[in-house]
């Protein structure tokens, strides 16, 4: 396969639809440390039919896909940023920072299963918004799941109170 700057599929439009929306009373998107106690409940579409999460109570963990819809892409990713515009912090490309305003805006997170019933899924977790259109909903398998995980030093210091408190 020959490498090119441009690829054939330049300008070309995929389209995706909400499989279901976060319920979770946090309404802005600036707000960004503290989501692991945060409650939220991912009410799937209808079209799913209710037994659409038959089987999903079994796992402990989902991974979460769904849509940043309340922040606009960057104007660029050409030049590396420093995550949450910290001084304290290396710059990096846009693939080296998990933030939301990225290419297609997608995020995924891993969240804790707390209850199944019909098309509501309550997990506990997940770093969405209330409104948050969801793309799709996975069980985590441990199999896909990497034995050790490397990461810089920085992180630790990024992370300290996203998911605490």
């Amino acid at each position: 396969m020959r490498e090119t700057d441009e690829s054939p599929a330049i300008g070309a439009t995929i389209t995706v639809t909400p499989i279901g929306w976060v319920h979770n009373g946090r309404a802005d998107p600036g707000n960004s440390d503290h989501w692991g106690a945060v409650p939220s409940t991912i009410l799937v579409e209808p079209r799913f039919g209710e037994g659409c999460l038959t089987g999903l109570a079994d796992f402990s963990h989902v991974e979460v896909v769904f849509f940043f819809d309340r922040l606009a892409e960057r104007e660029h990713y050409r030049l590396p940023l420093r995550p949450r515009g910290r001084a304290d912090l290396p710059e990096v490309g846009v693939f080296a920072d998990r933030g939301p305003r990225r290419p297609n805006r997608i995020g995924c997170t891993v969240c804790e299963v707390v209850s199944v019933r019909g098309r509501e899924l309550r997990v506990r977790g997940l770093d969405a918004v209330d409104g948050t259109p969801v793309l799709d909903v996975k069980p985590v398998l441990r199999q896909f799941l990497p034995g050790r995980v490397r990461q810089p030093e920085w992180v630790d210091r990024l992370m300290a109170e996203y998911f605490g408190g």
